[in-house]
């Protein structure tokens, strides 16, 4: 029988549930475990994919195209377990799968109500993840205890000790231990209260991890088990750290990962895989050099909305030694000369995927200032895109080329909408979803760095290279090094005799790892390096000279 660990929140939003249960997955793992994470989200859209960015953040693309929390992407990277649609569940895909039965007479005409069907059907989403073959399953409750969204979700987990044993089920719950400058300590009432708020909802924490700037003393520690019922060394002091990757060996220092193996019976020796995770941590400690890569997006104000390809670009820097500075440039202040007094001092650009029109001119003239100017660019999906446009635009003669996304006028739509596409109505999980075979032409950047000519990458989109004007574009320069397993879609490009310039129709950031990045972020970093190195050698003998 799979174990259960169920993490809450309270006090406030943001605390880091994800990043905990994350680190915790990733020491579980690390002890041989084979550890599932599932995230329960309590608002009633089914999915996040049709939610602004500014509401939600990135989405993240699993291997069967599910549209998921963020989250899932942390939960991914630290576990390096590629997750499913089954993962990620809200209240509106529960709600739906309800209604949906009762129109069908699966009730057998009884009224539906939250106790005993809503319950049930979220214990059903968290109970089929406990296959033969896993060890522990780990549930995230999205929201933070006092809302009254997620009360259902709560009853649903406590129900959990009663059905299984108690031998088989762990509650962690998350707060905050604020330090107030006026006092001069730390306090435990925020707490103190939300484990009560808890416990009226029938759960008893196993063990509370307090997040704070500074450790907690084993005074306050001691208050805290005593106040909330919890074993003292159950009273985990999760500080702010610099890099989210230290979390698992902050949690492993206070013993977390030893009381729940303890509590849960688990039979697990000392996690030798954390080793490795603590080297990559001092490589990337110990870096001296920065490169600077710029990311153009219409959101960057908001980092989550590009979260995973910020947690690639890391991961290179780990790779190559190197501390990655991101510089967010807004894409639609990139036009004409702004493009070279805003890109020329990066050692890289990245052009992300999006949505709509706004800020598109702005990523096509940073296409054009980093093939211009010999500067490393990688564009990601709409990235590709701009790309595209930009070399029909200026070396294909395709004078006002676009995509038909943004001028459905346009006299060459260098990129249009698949034809699978054009009877759509609903929004929502309806784009090219998932991972997608791609092959790599042999001789090509994009091969090179992959290493192999069969490739598999996430994708998300509904706007495709337009095979009509392929042949013009390739006349042109620009190589297709890259297209799905019937030739008939352009899944990479690139341009030769440049340093990197590469797009890509995929979302490679999804895949990357922190102890083994993705390729084209790895290439891309590289290409950076010796291209910062290039302009200082420039700089230095136009010093000398």
């Amino acid at each position: 029988m799979a174990k259960h660990i169920f993490v809450t929140g309270g006090v406030s939003s943001s605390l880091g549930k994800g990043l905990t249960a994350s680190g915790l997955g990733m020491l579980l793992r690390a002890r041989g475990l084979r550890v599932v994470m599932q995230k329960l989200d309590p608002y009633l859209n089914v999915d996040p994919g049709t939610m602004n960015p500014f509401e939600h953040g990135e989405v993240f693309v699993t291997d069967d195209g599910a549209e998921t929390d963020l989250d899932l992407g942390h939960y991914e990277r630290f576990t390096d377990e590629a997750l499913t649609s089954d993962s990620n569940a809200t209240a509106g895909s529960i709600y739906s799968a309800i209604i949906t039965k009762e129109r069908k007479g699966e009730f057998l005409g009884r009224t539906v109500q939250v106790i005993p069907h809503v319950t049930d059907e979220i214990k059903h989403r968290i109970t089929r993840l406990g296959a033969d073959d896993v060890d522990v399953v780990i549930t995230e409750v999205g929201g933070t205890v006092g809302d009254i969204e997620i009360l259902p979700f709560l009853y649903a987990i406590r129900q959990f000790r009663s059905d299984l044993g108690r031998q088989n089920v762990c509650y962690i719950h998350l707060t905050l231990v604020p330090f107030l400058g006026n006092s001069g300590e730390q306090k435990t009432k925020p707490t103190q209260h939300s484990v009560e708020e808890l416990r009226s909802r029938g759960i008893m924490p196993d063990a509370i991890v307090c997040r704070s700037s500074s450790p907690l003393s084993p005074g306050i520690k001691r208050k805290i088990a005593l106040t909330c019922d919890v074993p003292p060394r159950g009273v985990v002091s999760a500080i702010d750290v610099d890099n989210i990757y230290e979390i698992p060996l902050v949690l492993h220092a206070e013993g977390l990962d030893d009381f729940v193996c303890e509590l849960l019976g688990l039979d697990a020796g000392e996690p030798p895989g954390i080793q490795a995770w603590s080297k990559m941590i001092e490589r990337a400690s110990g870096a001296s050099e920065t490169v600077r890569i710029g990311l153009i997006g219409k959101y960057v104000n908001l980092p989550d909305a590009y979260l995973s390809v910020v947690e690639a670009l890391r991961h290179a820097g780990f790779h190559h030694r190197v501390r990655i500075e991101t510089v967010w440039v807004q894409a639609e202040e990139v036009t004409g000369l702004l493009a070279g007094e805003m890109l020329a001092d990066m050692d890289g650009i990245v052009i992300p995927g999006g949505f709509g029109e706004r800020g598109i001119e702005g990523k096509i003239a940073a296409a054009t200032y980093t093939r211009e100017n010999a500067i490393p660019c990688l564009g990601l999906c709409l990235g590709l895109q701009v790309m595209v446009i930009d070399v029909a635009r200026s070396l294909a003669g395709m004078k006002g080329a676009n995509s038909a996304e943004f001028d459905p006028n346009t006299p060459f739509p260098v990129i249009d909408l698949m034809d699978e596409q054009r009877r759509v109505v609903d929004y929502g999980g309806t784009m090219r979803l998932g991972a997608q075979a791609a092959i790599l032409r042999e001789g090509t950047q994009v091969a090179a760095a992959y290493g192999e000519l069969l490739v598999r990458e996430r994708h998300r989109h509904r706007f495709e290279v337009n095979p009509r004007f392929r042949h013009r574009l390739e006349k042109a320069g620009l190589v297709a090094s890259g297209t799905s397993a019937d030739d008939r879609l352009v899944e990479f490009v690139e341009l030769p005799g440049h340093p990197f310039w590469v797009g890509t129709q995929a979302h490679p950031e999804f895949k990357s790892r922190p102890q083994r990045p993705h390729p084209l972020f790895r290439e891309l970093v590289g290409a950076a390096l010796a291209n910062k190195a290039a302009r200082q050698g420039g700089q230095v003998a136009a010093e000398e000279r």
